[in-house]
């Protein structure tokens, strides 16, 4: 397995949400399209905003929280028909269990609750490259981009 992290949340030219995954090495990224909702939530956990009312993900981890379920990793593990499918990874009583579960809802959780995300090599084979699609002055001006503060900037165009 591949741990990724949520690097950026970015809007496709049709205004739709894109999270980018990408390696630890900053090498490979893996755009997975998400709903407004998701992103939305995506976005205030990525941020550490926490709204005085939960959202549905904040209710699902309390509800864990007061079952003393931990969740424990979120693995990208397949794609079908160019849909990417997810488990999320949690323990209960002494039990691991694996539950099936949309991406960016597994991905919205492993934000609060700071879980490892992993991509099966099956998924990480569908990454790209970032050196293969980018020119050097594209790469430098990415890299410059990978290492600033985005998430202070709410819209990112990918083209």
């Amino acid at each position: 397995m591949i741990p990724v992290k949520v690097k950026e949340i970015a809007y496709d030219i049709m205004m739709n949400p894109v999270i980018l995954l990408i390696d630890e090495d900053e090498l490979k990224a893996l755009p997975i399209w998400v709903g407004p909702f998701e992103a939305h939530a995506i976005a205030l956990a990525l941020q550490g905003i926490c709204l005085d009312r939960p959202l549905t993900h904040d209710l699902l981890k309390g509800i864990c929280d007061r079952l003393e379920a931990r969740f424990s990793m979120v693995v990208i593990n397949d794609v079908v028909d160019g849909t990417y499918l997810a488990e999320l990874h949690m323990w209960h009583c002494n039990k691991e269990l694996i539950i099936d579960s949309r991406p960016s809802d597994a991905i919205a959780l492993a934000v609060r609750t700071q879980i490892p995300i992993y991509l099966s090599e099956k998924v990480a084979k569908d990454s790209l490259a970032i050196k293969d699609l980018l020119n050097e002055e594209q790469q430098k001006e990415l890299k410059e981009l990978l290492e600033s503060n985005r998430l202070k900037e709410p819209k990112k165009s990918l083209h």
